[in-house]
Parts: structure tokens; C-alpha cells; sequence
């Protein structure tokens, strides 16, 4: 809420007044007021959360006002959030105002914190206060040193191809978070590729709070947050029939996909559905999400970029279905290249874990390889570590590890 606020607050009273002139002549001013002050969303009501602080007796009463002044895409965000019960718990304790007064000191505009800050925000408090939901369901949040490293291998072969005026490329994420492998990416490929490159980032994400900050971001810094949806990808494909140059993401780890298992496995026998090579292990979802990306990839070419656990390399015998899945990416000409990372990355897992890049456009040197790198020394121990997170890939860590790859080196 504070960061909406940061972002409406020059245009205010502008909005309010605006508001006050149309409600009686129109049955949704809401498109007027958008056009006029030209942003995605905006909030009728004469409170913002500095405002709400000067009238404290009628705090509550301010502050419900102020959340329906929202305009209803902001609404339906914060509508997962639940907030109705624990602000209704401050305010009976006396430490809802202590609490808003607090927000307002900072400054979270989009110019002073990005998308990827905030997702790293979100992240340390969900490690703080342990929220058991997440450590054990092996939503593992990618720290940026990594998402980093993976966009670098997935967009720098491609260099030459993203030079020039008017290029439009999509980035897709069907496991998204709060966005910020698709944020990375996009500022990856502008600081050292071309800054005018045009980017739609489009991606899937089912939890629902998750989604929500994901989406409010998109809409705070102008991408279209129509393109953030909601819903698991396996079993309900938000994106179907669509296509996309750059796909990027970071899946759970060892997720039963018990839940989804009909659904699954009903695609699994239809012989142009996603997953009709085969499917792992009941107890580990993480090959399907390859699957599922592999089904976007353009006929033109497309490239992509997952992180994995060493279950998606090792587990199942021969015959099995994670062997099948296997050997269909092998035959295919599709895997580039996997590299292996120092263990001891994430925040809440100490596991050794692996990027595997995937395209349907190898260039002639790599045709018929895949190139394997041993990164797992390329790491400096951090000063102080946070969580699980004692090393991380330094900038020249990441450089040599692009090397390699570039330089297609043994």
C-alpha cells in the first residue's frame, strides 16, 4: 500500500478532485480518470496512509475508506491479502496507527526500490518468520546473484539478434513469484546488450499473495499486468497456444504433484499434449515445468533458462519416465548446456543446484553437444550469512562462468 501510494502521490488531490466531479455524470468514471492522469490504477479517496495518520480517533473507519478508493484492479490484489482481520486485531491493541506511521517514513517509489528489492524484502520476512507453508514446500526463493547468472547464459547468446531498433521480446515465467527473474532478465539484456530492446514480461504464478505483489509491481512501474495470471501451470495453463522468444524460471523443488495427478496424467496420454513423453515421480513435479516451457517454445527459436535440484539429472532407471523425458530433450538437440552451482545459495535450503539451459536454436558449434561447466567453486562466502545462504556467485564469478560457456570451452 505504501508503494501504490509513492507512485500516486504527486497526482493526488488531482485524482480526488477529478473524481468528485465525475461520479455524478458517469457510471464509471474510471477510464476519464486513468486517461487524464495517465497511470494504471489510481485511489479516490482524500486518504492516503500519511493522511490517514492526523485523524486518529477515526482510524479504522478513514482506513476502510481509503482501501475502497482504490480502483477495482488494485482492489481485487488486495482482496488476497485478508487484511480485514489483523488490521481490525492492531486496531483493537492501539498498534495500527504506530504501524502506519511507521510505513509512511519510507520511501518505496519504484525509482528508490525496484522490483527485484521488494521481492527480496518480501523474501527475508517469509525467512524471518519462518513461514513453514513456504520452507516446506520447496519454494525456494531464487537470490539474484543466481537469477543473474541465469539470464546472463540464456540472453548473451543471442546477442547479436537482440541488436537494432524496434525489437519486441517476450519473457516468460510460469512459476513467477514476486517477478524477479523477468525484471533481472529485462534489465539484464539493457545493461549489456541493447537499452532499447522492448520487453513484454508475461508470467503464471498460483500463490496468491505472491501474484498479487507480482502484479501490483507490474503495475506500478507500467508493464501490463494483464500479463501476470494466476493458477497452477500444470494443470490450469493460463498462457495456452501462446509462444514466447526468452522463458526463465526458478520451479519448486521435489513438489508432490499428487494434487494434479488426473490432470496430468490425462494430458499425458493425448499424444500433442505437454507432457506425452512421459511424466517423473508423483513425489517431484520439477520436470513438468520443463515440459510445460518446452510446448511454448517459438518453431523460430526460443531459449530457456531453469534452475533445478539434482533430482531432475539423477533419479529414475532406465525406462522410467524422467529418463524418457530425458532422452526426448537429448534426441531433440534441445539441451545447451548445465551448469552446476556451489551449494549453499538459497536462503532456506543448503542444496547443490544446477541452471540448465534448453533452446531449439543451437548454433552449429554446439549442434549434437551439450556442454557441461563444474561452477561450484565460482563462489565468495558471504560476511554474514542469511539463513541457509553462506556463499554467493560474485560479479567475477559470473563473468568467467560466461566465458566458458561463450567460448563453448570443455
Amino acid at each position: 500500500l505504501r508503494r501504490l501510494d509513492c507512485v500516486l502521490e504527486p497526482k493526488k488531490d488531482e485524482i480526488f478532485d477529478l473524481y468528485e466531479d465525475l461520479k455524478g455524470k458517469l457510471d464509471d468514471p474510471t477510464p476519464v480518470i486513468l486517461n487524464q492522469v495517465g497511470t494504471t490504477f489510481f485511489n479516490h479517496s482524500k486518504y492516503d496512509l500519511s493522511r490517514l495518520t492526523q485523524d486518529p480517533q477515526n482510524l479504522l473507519l478513514n482506513f476502510d475508506n481509503y482501501l475502497n478508493g482504490y480502483s477495482e484492479n488494485v482492489r481485487d490484489l488486495i482482496g488476497n491479502f485478508g487484511l480485514e482481520r489483523p488490521v481490525g486485531k492492531l486496531n483493537t491493541r492501539n498498534r495500527l496507527f504506530l504501524l502506519i506511521d511507521k510505513f509512511t517514513e519510507v520511501d518505496l517509489h519504484p525509482d528508490k526500490v525496484n522490483n527485484h528489492q521488494m521481492g527480496q524484502v518480501f523474501e527475508e520476512l517469509l525467512r524471518k518468520f519462518s513461514e513453514m507453508s513456504n520452507e516446506t514446500s520447496g519454494e525456494h526463493y531464487a537470490p539474484r546473484d543466481m537469477v543473474r547468472l541465469l539470464v546472463s547464459l540464456v540472453f548473451s547468446e543471442d546477442e547479436d539478434e537482440l541488436q537494432g531498433e524496434g525489437k519486441v521480446r517476450s519473457i516468460f515465467d510460469p512459476c513467477c513469484g514476486t517477478g524477479g527473474m523477468l525484471t533481472i532478465g529485462k534489465e539484464w539484456v539493457r545493461d549489456n546488450i541493447n537499452d532499447k530492446v522492448d520487453f513484454r514480461l508475461l508470467g503464471q504464478e498460483l500463490n496468491p499473495q505472491t501474484f498479487s505483489i507480482c502484479k501490483s509491481d507490474m503495475m506500478i512501474t507500467g508493464e501490463n499486468p494483464e500479463n501476470i495470471r494466476q493458477g497452477s501451470s500444470l494443470s490450469e495453463d493460463r498462457f495456452q497456444g501462446e509462444r514466447f522468444d526468452y522463458m526463465v524460471t526458478n520451479p519448486p523443488f521435489g513438489v508432490s504433484w499428487n494434487s494434479e495427478k488426473d490432470f496430468v496424467q490425462n494430458e499425458s496420454e493425448n499424444s500433442q499434449g505437454r507432457f506425452s513423453v512421459g511424466t517423473p515421480r508423483v513425489s517431484d513435479g520439477s520436470l513438468l515445468f520443463l515440459q510445460h516451457m518446452i510446448s511454448k517454445m517459438e518453431d523460430k527459436g526460443s531459449r530457456i533458462g531453469i534452475v533445478f535440484n539434482g533430482s531432475p539429472l539423477f533419479t529414475g532407471d532406465s525406462g522410467s519416465g524422467e529418463s524418457e523425458i530425458r532422452k526426448w530433450i537429448i534426441e531433440n538437440d534441445w539441451l545447451e548446456c548445465i551448469v552446476s552451482l556451489p551449494d549453499q545459495l538459497f536462503f532456506n535450503t543448503g542444496i547443490s543446484t544446477y541452471v540448465w539451459i534448453v533452446s531449439n536454436k543451437k548454433s552449429g558449434k554446439r549442434q549434437g553437444k551439450v556442454q557441461l561447466i563444474d561452477g561450484s567453486s565460482f563462489f565468495k562466502l558471504m560476511k554474514k550469512s542469511l539463513g541457509n545462504k553462506r556463499k554467493e556467485i560474485s560479479d567475477e564469478g559470473r563473468g568467467q562462468l560466461l566465458e566458458i560457456f561463450k567460448n563453448f570451452e570443455e
